[in-house]
């Protein structure tokens, strides 16, 4: 009895010692924090069928990333003003330039990207930091980058609970709303500026590359078990602190990178969700 006690003790000192390190501490509360603000955001994303301009924008801030380095101030603060912008004009010219969503993206994009690539070749240093805004580090947040998740994440929600059932009812039918008399544009565009500060606060911890996956999946997940959209909010926002956690506990043992064991989790968690809806069916 006591030799299979032992293995189960084991486990929980380990864990316990985990917990005592302070970049594990730093990262699981941002972690924590970055899963909620997403997998809200993913919600509507999923609803509105935006998943590619999650792709778009996620991209997009890597070349106000690579701006903030050239002027030497904030890459969080140029990215926020590049990815704001990228995200707007995405929205705009998708709507208003007769080329669809889609094509405005693949301009968008690559344009985007292009000139973070200029502005490093640009840059008298080469900098490393950048390419780790594409892959992120969430081991190693600091407690100012977890003072500005905390600050733009509640931003963020607090925008989306002010306009909840706007954007809600945009996302189910914007034909109805526009002739409801809602501000459907304007609805957009705010819409656009949410998803992009969710990205800016995003992509030092998961990486710009991997954030547009916890954009889509917590949502995506949660749309194949439930229709009702107070379900289905409740189980993205599991599904994202499931795989937040247990894709940084998996890294820590594993030694693993910890975003994309992140994603890969909520990969996996996506798939039988899938497979669970299919039975159901």
């Amino acid at each position: 009895m006591i030799q299979n006690v032992q293995p189960v003790i084991a486990v929980i000192k380990t864990m316990i010692d985990m917990f005592n390190l302070q970049f594990m501490q730093n990262a699981f509360l941002a972690g924590m924090m970055l899963s909620v603000v997403l997998a809200v955001v993913s919600f509507f994303v999923v609803l509105r069928r935006l998943s590619f301009i999650g792709v778009g924008v996620a991209h997009s801030a890597f070349g106000g990333v690579a701006l903030g380095a050239l002027l030497g101030i904030s890459p969080t603060l140029t990215a926020i003003g590049f990815a704001v912008v990228v995200s707007n004009a995405i929205g705009y010219f998708g709507k208003k330039g007769h080329l669809g969503t889609d094509t405005a993206i693949g301009i968008f994009f690559p344009l985007a990207m292009a000139m973070g690539v200029i502005f490093i070749g640009m840059s008298d240093q080469y900098n490393v930091d950048l390419f780790g805004y594409l892959f992120g580090n969430i081991l190693a947040i600091t407690r100012q980058d977890l003072i500005i998740t905390a600050v733009l994440g509640g931003l963020v929600l607090l925008s989306t609970v002010l306009f909840f059932k706007e954007l809600l009812f945009v996302a189910y039918d914007r034909e109805v709303a526009f002739v409801s008399g809602m501000p459907v544009a304007f609805l957009d565009h705010f819409f656009l500026t949410i998803l992009a500060l969710s990205v800016v606060i995003s992509m030092k911890i998961i990486g710009i590359i991997l954030v547009s996956a916890l954009l889509v999946i917590p949502g995506a997940a949660a749309s194949q078990i439930t229709r009702r959209y107070n379900s289905m909010i409740v189980f993205s926002i599991l599904i994202a602190l499931i795989s937040t956690s247990g894709g940084l506990i998996v890294s820590y043992y594993a030694d693993l990178p910890s975003g994309a064991t992140i994603v890969a989790l909520a990969s996996l968690i996506f798939f039988a969700t899938f497979a669970v809806g299919q039975i159901r069916k």
